[in-house]
Parts: C-alpha cells; sequence; structure tokens
C-alpha cells in the first residue's frame, strides 16, 4: 500500500510562505505588547498591599510597633492620604505616556521600528525592575517611585504605534477589524498575566512583583532585535535582491563553464556575460524603497475621522484605565478580599475585553461601520459599568477601545487621502493613542479624588463618560447609516 502524506505536512504545506511570514509577524507583535501591558499591571495589584488594614494582620513578635493602625503599611503609602497618594504615582506614569505618545509616532515614522521596539522594551523593562528594587533598598521616597513611573510611562510610548504600524505594514483592509481584535487581545493577556505573577509575589515580597514582568519585557526586546521584519516590502525586496544575486552568480559560473569549452565563442560569452549581468545590476539598483515624505502632525489631524476617534477613545479610554487602576484596590477595600484574591478577580474585566474586541472586529468587518459599531457597544456599556458584571463590561468598554486603535487607527493611516502614502501610518496611531491616553491619565486621577466621597460616585462619572465618547462619533455613524441606506458614500473610518 502507497503511504500518504500525513494529514499534519499536508496542512502545513497547505500555506504558502508568505502566510507564514504573515502569521510569525503577527504572533511577534502580539508577545511584544502583552509584554507592554504585562510590566504596566502590577502596580495596580500591588496597591493593595502598600497600603492594608493592619488591624486584620498577624504582627510579628519581633517588631517593635508604635502604630498599630499603620505598623504595616509601606511609608510613604501608610498616611490617611494613600488614595492621593496613589492617584499621583497613576498620573505620573499616564501624563508621561499621554504626552510622549504624541512624539513617538513622529519618531516612529523616521526611525528603523526594529530598533525602536527593541530600545523601547529594553529602557521598560529597566526602570519596572527599578520600582521594584525600591522594596530591596528600603526606599520610601514618593519622588523615587514618581521619577520611575515618568521615565517607564515615556518608554512605554515606543510600543503602540510601531506594532500597528507593523500589522499594517503586513496585512491588508480586507479582513483588518477581524485579525486586529484577535491580535488585540494581547492587552487583555497582557493585563492578566500581569495580574497573576504580580499576585503571585505581592504577599511575600512586592518587589518581585515588579522585577519578573521587568525581566520579561527586556528579553522580548532581545527578541525583537533578533526576529522583526517591520514590512512585507524590505522583506521582498531583500528576498529578491538575494535571488538575483544567486542568479548573477549562476550566470557567471555557466559564461566561465563555456568559455573554457570553447575559445571561438569568447567574445559571444563575454557580450552575453555584461548583457545580463549589466541588466541585473540595473534591475537591482531600481530596487529602493520609495522614499515618501513623512506627515505632518497638522497633516495627520486634517485625515478624515482622526479628530471624532480620537475624542471618543479619550473616554473610552478613561473608563478602561479606571478599572485597569483602581478596580483591585475597589475590590480589596469594597468587597474585603485578599491583595491575590482581588488581582486575580479583577481579570474577569479582561477576559471579556478579549471577545469584546474581537466581536467589535467582527461585526465591522461585516457592516463596514466601525463608528456605528463602537457607538452601539459604548451606550450598551454604560448602564453595564458595575462590578457585579465584570466580564459583560469588560467586552462593550474594552471592544471600541481595542476597535479604535487598532482596525480604526491602521484604516485612518492609509486613507484614501494620503494617496498612497504609507508613512503616516504611525503618526496616525500615535495621536489617536496619545488622545486616549490624556483620559487614560483622567479617569485614575478622578477615581482618586472622588472615591473618598462613595464609589458610586466613580461609576456615574464612568457611565457620563461613556455617553461622551458616543456623541464624538455621531457625525461618523450618520454618514454610516446614510451610505447603508444609499443616501451616500459607504465609510468605514
Amino acid at each position: 500500500m502507497k503511504s500518504s502524506t500525513a494529514p499534519g505536512i499536508r496542512f502545513i504545506t497547505s500555506f504558502s510562505r508568505d502566510s507564514w511570514y504573515r502569521g510569525f509577524i503577527l504572533f511577534l507583535t502580539f508577545l511584544f505588547y502583552t509584554a507592554y501591558h504585562l510590566s504596566r499591571k502590577p502596580i495596580s495589584i500591588v496597591k493593595s498591599q502598600l497600603h492594608r488594614n493592619c488591624s486584620t494582620v498577624l504582627q510579628p513578635t519581633d517588631l517593635n510597633i508604635t502604630n498599630n493602625a499603620t505598623w504595616c503599611d509601606w511609608a510613604p503609602f501608610d498616611q490617611d492620604n494613600y488614595q492621593t497618594l496613589f492617584g499621583v504615582l497613576d498620573n505620573c506614569f499616564l501624563v508621561a505616556y499621554a504626552f510622549g505618545m504624541f512624539f513617538s509616532g513622529i519618531f516612529g515614522e523616521r526611525l528603523p521600528l526594529r530598533y525602536y521596539l527593541s530600545f523601547g522594551m529594553l529602557m521598560s523593562g529597566l526602570f519596572t525592575c527599578l520600582f521594584g528594587l525600591g522594596f530591596y533598598w528600603n526606599i520610601h521616597s514618593l519622588g523615587y517611585y514618581g521619577f520611575i513611573q515618568v521615565m517607564n510611562g515615556l518608554m512605554q510610548t515606543t510600543g503602540w504605534p510601531a506594532v500597528v504600524a507593523c500589522v499594517g505594514n503586513w496585512f491588508g483592509k480586507g479582513k483588518r477589524g477581524f485579525i486586529m481584535g484577535v491580535w488585540n487581545s494581547h492587552t487583555s493577556v497582557g493585563n492578566i498575566l500581569g495580574s497573576l505573577i504580580a499576585g503571585a509575589f505581592v504577599s511575600s515580597a512586592w518587589g518581585m512583583s515588579f522585577i519578573v514582568p521587568g525581566l520579561i519585557i527586556a528579553s522580548t526586546g532581545i527578541l525583537c532585535f533578533f526576529f522583526l521584519v517591520e514590512s512585507q516590502f524590505l522583506f521582498t525586496r531583500e528576498t529578491l535582491t538575494q535571488s538575483l544575486i544567486r542568479l548573477n552568480y549562476t550566470i557567471r559560473v555557466f559564461v566561465s563553464q563555456s568559455e573554457q569549452e570553447s575559445v571561438e565563442t569568447e567574445q559571444d560569452s563575454a557580450h552575453v556575460d555584461q548583457t545580463v549581468n549589466g541588466a541585473i545590476c540595473t534591475e537591482s539598483t531600481d530596487l529602493v524603497e520609495e522614499h515618501v515624505e513623512a506627515i505632518s502632525f497638522c497633516g495627520a489631524l486634517s485625515i478624515p475621522g482622526v479628530v471624532e476617534f480620537s475624542l471618543c477613545l479619550l473616554f473610552a479610554k478613561l473608563v478602561s484605565y479606571t478599572f485597569l487602576y483602581w478596580l483591585p484596590l475597589y475590590i480589596s477595600n469594597v468587597a474585603h478580599f485578599e491583595a491575590k484574591e482581588a488581582g486575580d478577580m479583577s481579570t474577569l474585566f479582561d477576559v471579556g475585553g478579549i471577545v469584546g474586541g474581537i466581536m467589535a472586529g467582527l461585526v465591522s468587518d461585516y457592516t463596514g461601520g466601525r463608528a456605528s459599531t463602537c457607538c452601539v457597544m459604548l451606550l450598551a456599556a454604560a448602564p453595564m459599568v458595575s462590578v457585579s458584571m465584570l466580564l459583560l463590561c469588560g467586552g462593550l468598554v474594552n471592544g471600541p477601545y481595542a476597535l479604535i486603535t487598532t482596525a480604526v487607527s491602521a484604516d485612518l493611516g492609509t486613507h484614501e487621502s494620503l494617496r498612497g502614502n504609507s508613512r503616516a501610518l504611525s503618526t496616525v496611531t500615535a495621536i489617536i493613542d496619545g488622545t486616549g491616553s490624556i483620559g487614560a491619565a483622567l479617569g485614575p486621577l478622578l477615581a482618586g479624588v472622588i472615591s473618598p466621597t462613595g464609589w458610586n460616585n466613580v461609576f456615574y462619572m464612568l457611565i457620563s463618560a461613556d455617553v461622551l465618547a458616543c456623541l464624538f462619533l455621531t457625525r461618523l455613524v450618520y454618514k454610516e447609516v446614510q451610505g447603508w441606506c444609499g443616501c451616500g458614500p459607504r465609510m468605514r473610518g
């Protein structure tokens, strides 16, 4: 009986080499941004360890305790204004992130993305580890931790514009919403892994809650340096050039052998050699990437839809990051869970975010209505903003957030008004996410100010932000509905 090819081998060979390279780049960039978010999460888990209810903690017999209420807290977070101090730390990171993001896209358009990403991940790993080393060095200075947060926020801005530009360079618009919806689950996966890793150490040695994630993101930076190919064009050009070099070498060998066989054909062979090689050299020199001038900041703002989606993301990200930074502390304070249990429970919000991001991408691909999809999900999320519905709330809040920061940014960065200028993608992504990051900074700050008046007021603030996010998409939703009704051109993004 004649043996047949194994099913697994048939499956593998059914994909083209180009498809495998696309999948590899998608996996790499997924891994990179998972590491970015993984390294951001520990601060929210460690908060409940820096300030605890010391009356429930067993006191060591060999410790000279002068204040029974705060003996187990980590100074300077042992004061009554600890929530304000936590807000300061959050905003040191988030304000620096928002500020740096507007410049990050400009650098990303002009620097090799492989070097830019590698540098950013290595430096993010360094500053994340330095925060954790404060535990072992017994540092109790708010200035130290604030400075680390500022520097880490600036370094983290290298990630998002670069990875979106890479994915946008490798994938077309056809299934962009679905592909990027699946790919964008790295945000939630990173948050979940960050929570679990930080939670594993928080009760025993909270410094390791930062050091381990810091080492992970630094390791992915090294991986990026050795394996990332930032665009399909660069890969195709390099492969084609290598093929031409091999062809050139083969022709030279063939001509050399012909010369040895017959002296009479020496002139003809030399003519062929000169002609062929001349043609090859001419063709290879033409394989130079077209240098298009990078788009300006104002030019990117003038792209239709950029301003509306940026302002929408500001309020959507305000909601998401308030949950990201304050949810574990809220669960710990209100539901009286331990720090590790509160961190584990907070991951339900991110699990819902994975499903929400994929569903938003699928629906927007099918309908062609990016703005309408975001608006419907945000409206549905408003009454769901509560801890009792974390899964559903996570999906409805993070779905639009994921869609805007991925597929919408990629659509606008390759908008038809740019006339093929592909160097706008990183700048557009940075503007949209930078504006959203202003909301990410405001959310935790407002939560810190409002929470002393009652946690219900924090949730009212989040509901209001959801409604405002919808209002900024009204014009784009109206245009999309017109397109569906045949009253105007169908619009995507």
